[in-house]
C-alpha cells in the first residue's frame, strides 16, 4: 500500500494494488498547477484508492481533466484524464514515501524547460506516450 497526502495533512490518501504509469510530465498545465520544472505522477486505479480525512478540492483545468488540490494548503495531488475514467494520477512527491516510486519515462518533452537537463535515462516522449 502507498500512503501519502498534502503538506499541511488534510487531505491524505492509501493506494492499494500495482501502480502503474509513473511519469514526469513537461507539459505546460502541469508546470502551471504545481509551481515546478515538471511534474512526476503515478497511476492507480480509482477504485483502489481511498480518501483518509477529508478528499481534494476539484478543478476543471481543461477539456481533458480534472486536478485536485488541498483546500488548505493547496498542495497539488491528482490529475483525473477523461480519456481513463476509471484511473486516477497521483503525484509522486505527495507520496510518504516518495523514493518508493520512480520515474519511468518523460512526455511532454517538447515543452521542457530549456535548463532542465533530463539524464536519468528514461525514455523521453515529445507529447504524450502512446497507450500500452
Amino acid at each position: 500500500m502507498l500512503t501519502g497526502g498534502c503538506l499541511c495533512g488534510q487531505v491524505r490518501y492509501a493506494a492499494t494494488g500495482v501502480p502503474f504509469h509513473e511519469t514526469a510530465c513537461h507539459c505546460g498545465q502541469c508546470r502551471r498547477a504545481t509551481g515546478a520544472p515538471f511534474a512526476a505522477w503515478f497511476t492507480v486505479k480509482r477504485a483502489e484508492l481511498r480518501w483518509l480525512g477529508a478528499a481534494p478540492q476539484r478543478f476543471v483545468s481543461s477539456v481533458r481533466a480534472e486536478r485536485g488540490f488541498c483546500p488548505q494548503c493547496g498542495s497539488s495531488l491528482t490529475y483525473e484524464g477523461r480519456a481513463h475514467p476509471d484511473d486516477i494520477d497521483l503525484a509522486m512527491a505527495s507520496l510518504d514515501a516518495p523514493d518508493a516510486l520512480a520515474v519511468k519515462d518523460h512526455i511532454y518533452v517538447a515543452d521542457k524547460l530549456p535548463w532542465v537537463r533530463l539524464a536519468d535515462g528514461v525514455p523521453q516522449y515529445p507529447g504524450e506516450r502512446a497507450a500500452g
